[in-house]
């Protein structure tokens, strides 16, 4: 079996985990608009593709799948679920599943007011939120909300275009220079479907924030909820985290697996207050919060491939220990030697000029 990880990034721990769980019986490839992505130097194979806004990149990674033999495709970024989604079908005539959600559970999870909506169907608990300054200035003058507050993009990704006003004033100006900045940003491709509503404001909670890897398996269905608790960020990511058993966190994945049907992975982050259990996000790839339940024994990577092959994974490949602290750490690698393979098929497209710049996660 061959996997294909697109917008490999700087995702090498991913290579190491998806080939340790192959175990010599296929290959892990690599794809990314970057030749100099380091992922390539742990890769079994790497191609240089065209950025995700070119209109050639679905059938760039249509053709590696085809002469590479390739049976699972892995996404880890949310710019691209949605194309991939799309295209699901089209991979699967190749023989390649893509481990992607329907269009309908990955508009809903990019697009955070539906994802709110959807949370509140489910009677999960979400910040306050609105989607226009005048809305804000009301719910302040009426004391629903107090400060600080969190302005963000409602169709956003990682830590791009967050700010957290704390009076009035810098609640007008994070506003403004919002609007302004996600212009120039890889997220304006959406927000401009909604220019006047791009922009969401939230009540900043305060507590503890945790992670959820919330885990379906290929047709859907809710298997089970690994959870983390945070204990340091860095760049919109986690840092460091500890992994923990919470039947109240648990429960809560399993009521946003079972309604929201996703496949595979989704990312899901939740703070816990005096109050209750709020949750921030949905992410239906896997997430940069994965590798801490890896290193506490969950091997997601063997079990999709069992799952893709009919099989039933191992228990065990679905479970945590508890209370394992784990930290993320940068390497070094050369990255322009040796370079990677470029699919001569895909050479005209990988030079096609585009109009905007991919943001590797």
């Amino acid at each position: 079996m061959n996997v294909l990880l697109t917008c490999a990034g700087r995702r090498n721990y991913l290579v190491k985990f998806f080939q340790h769980a192959l175990k010599g019986r296929g290959q892990v490839l690599a794809a990314d608009a970057s030749a100099e992505a380091p992922a390539f130097r742990d890769a079994d194979e790497s191609f240089v593709v065209p950025m995700l806004s070119d209109p050639a990149y679905i059938d760039a990674l249509l053709t590696i799948c085809r002469q590479r033999c390739v049976r699972l495709l892995i996404s880890p970024n949310d710019l691209e679920l949605q194309a991939l989604a799309r295209n699901r079908d089209r991979f699967l005539e190749g023989g390649t599943i893509a481990v992607v959600s329907s269009l309908e559970v990955t508009d809903k999870c990019f697009d955070k007011w539906e994802s709110l909506k959807f949370l509140k169907a489910c009677n999960l608990d979400a910040p306050a939120t609105y989607l226009s300054l005048t809305d804000v200035r009301e719910a302040l003058a009426r004391g629903d909300i107090t400060f600080p507050l969190v302005i963000k993009p409602r169709w956003g990704t990682t830590a791009i275009g967050i700010e957290y006003p704390e009076d009035r004033e810098e609640l007008e100006l994070d506003y403004l220079l919002a609007r302004k900045r996600i212009q120039r940003t890889c997220l304006w491709e959406m927000s401009a479907t909604d220019p006047e509503r791009c922009i969401l404001i939230q009540k900043r909670l305060c507590g503890q924030e945790y992670g959820l890897d919330v885990v379906n398996d290929l047709d859907g269905r809710h298997v089970c909820t690994l959870v983390k608790r945070k204990l340091a960020m860095r760049a919109g990511q986690t840092d460091r985290a500890i992994t923990v058993k919470s039947d109240r966190l648990e429960k809560i994945g399993e009521v946003i697996g079972r309604e929201l049907g996703h496949v595979g992975v989704l990312d899901c982050d939740v703070m816990v207050t005096e109050e209750g259990c709020y949750v921030l996000d949905l992410n239906p790839r896997i997430g940069g919060g994965y590798p801490f339940s890896h290193m506490a024994g969950a091997n997601l990577p063997a079990a999709l491939m069992a799952w893709a092959n009919c099989e039933q994974p191992d228990t065990r490949w679905l479970q945590v220990e508890p209370n394992i602290v784990t930290s993320k750490y940068d390497m070094l690698a050369i990255v322009n030697d040796p370079q990677p393979t470029i699919n001569p098929r895909l050479k005209t497209a990988v030079q096609q000029p585009v109009a905007l710049a991919k943001c590797t996660l």
